[in-house]
């Protein structure tokens, strides 16, 4: 069981890296989570890879977790007739909803209320920002501007809308689809895409439980509306994601490091999932190595307090995936190691006064930094206690059993935890026998170590989490 790096990678699933020996190599390499990307292709672009990587990760024996990443309301250029075409500084451009062949002049757009959101005066950003329109007018169908910063536009570019309020709602018939398959199909994660307030959560959440599923939401942060919301959106998700790409495209650039940092402590402050993610490794994509700007990306995301670390096109196009997840497990094993007192501590996640799990969890943290154990046993039904084990971020592994195959899977995403599946006990030294025996089948700890267990009683009920034991391998006579 390698139990070195602590904070999780995923790594996007693509055309570089569909092939079964390609999802060996990335398993073996490191990636905890592999991410689908939803804004290409639905259901049957996606299904046969899902269906192979679970198998690969079978034959491995390696629990993998797997994200759905939703479109969204990503709004986009229709086709250009020559495929590209130059924008010119100064010159009219139109946006329209009506179909036409795409030229210098004007091009189509996906989304119908364009004109009616916008007003004189708007930036329209195209291309993730790389060229820039300036409303002048409006008409039923059409948006016309002038250009702004010039360029190259290529079909299907993303259109981001800076300070405009978007009607569009946060989950588009499409994603209402794909979301509905990835229950059936038992994915583990679900990422929202462009969510602005509590309710585009609660939209999702409440088709996920009416579904009786156990899938997890995370919303990704990519839109300033979000900012204004920022609590009360991680309080209502699983988790959140750092989008940095959109979210550099629709704020200053200088402002998304300050943000990264705030969003990260929120979640942890509120005991929730985050992700950092978007052009991490990004010449990875062609190159065998990261700049040492990257590197250093990577580090500061982990000193940040990130729970993960995600990969896109260095994984899903690039010419380097394996190489990548190398990279990145490399640089964030070499940071934790060298900065273990800077990684959070025991008053990182801010609990209330009735939470007994994570003030048992608290404790534990502490104890397990004084009394040098070798790691902490987690007893937990649904994962909950794990994950808030892991925002107390404790120096040692934890270890974290479960009846359930999904919870191990989800527990992928948990920082320092690595979930084993094993079977309910009927008391709570049995559970601790059964802990003693697969800490020592798999290598974590031997006969005469100090470990701390933590569990419930009355025992296999989700929630009870109420005790904590300071134990010696073996006390309990396992042969």
């Amino acid at each position: 069981m390698n139990l070195e790096r602590r904070a999780k990678i995923i790594a996007t699933i693509g055309p570089a890296s569909q092939s079964p020996a390609i999802m060996r190599a990335l398993l073996l390499s490191g990636m905890d989570v592999a991410r689908f990307n939803f804004s290409h292709g639905g259901p049957l672009a996606h299904a046969d890879h899902i269906q192979t990587l679970r198998d690969v990760a079978h034959e491995l024996g390696n629990p993998l977790a797997i994200l759905q990443d939703l479109q969204g309301p990503k709004i986009r250029t229709g086709g250009l007739a020559a495929g590209a075409v130059e924008l010119i500084e100064g010159k009219p451009f139109i946006l329209t909803t009506r179909p036409v062949a795409g030229d210098e002049n004007e091009v189509s757009t996906t989304y119908g209320a364009l004109p009616r959101d916008c007003r004189r005066g708007d930036a329209i950003l195209l291309d993730d920002g790389n060229l820039s329109l300036r409303v002048e007018s409006t008409t039923e169908t059409d948006v016309q501007c002038v250009v702004v910063d010039g360029g190259i536009l290529k079909t299907s570019k993303g259109i981001n809308l800076p300070g405009v309020n978007v009607s569009a709602p946060a989950l588009s018939s499409k994603d209402k689809h794909d979301v509905e398959w990835a229950i059936s199909n038992k994915l583990d994660y679900v990422a929202l895409s462009f969510v602005r307030r509590v309710e585009d959560v609660m939209e999702l959440r409440q088709i996920v439980e009416g579904s009786m599923s156990n899938i997890k939401i995370i919303s990704k942060l990519e839109k300033p509306e979000a900012m204004d919301n920022l609590d009360e959106i991680i309080a209502a998700s699983d988790g959140v994601m750092v989008a940095r790409g959109d979210l550099g495209v629709e704020m200053q650039t200088e402002d998304v490091p300050m943000l990264q940092k705030h969003i990260i402590k929120r979640a942890n402050t509120l005991g929730k999932i985050v992700i950092t993610a978007t052009q991490m490794l990004e010449s990875m994509t062609a190159n065998p190595r990261p700049t040492r700007a990257e590197a250093s990306d990577v580090a500061n995301a982990i000193l940040d307090g990130t729970d993960a670390v995600m990969l896109s096109g260095e994984t899903a196009s690039g010419a380097h995936p394996i190489e990548s997840v190398k990279t990145m497990s490399r640089i964030v094993h070499k940071i934790e190691t060298a900065c273990e007192d800077g990684l959070g501590g025991p008053h990182l996640f801010d609990f209330g006064e009735d939470d007994f799990a994570s003030a048992i969890c608290h404790a534990a943290s502490y104890a397990a930094g004084h009394l040098k154990v070798k790691a902490i046993a987690c007893f937990t039904e649904m994962g909950g206690t794990a994950r808030k084990m892991a925002k107390f971020r404790p120096p040692v592994p934890v270890i974290a059993f479960t009846p359930h195959d999904f919870v191990v899977r989800q527990l992928n995403l948990a920082w320092g935890v690595r979930g084993e599946v094993i079977a309910p006990s009927q008391s709570t030294d049995e559970m601790i026998e059964k802990a003693d025996v697969e800490l020592i089948q798999r290598g974590v700890a031997s006969v005469g170590d100090k470990v701390i267990v933590i569990l419930g009683a009355p025992v296999a009920l989700c929630g009870s989490t109420n005790l904590m034991k300071l134990h010696r391998i073996g006390e309990n006579d396992v042969r």
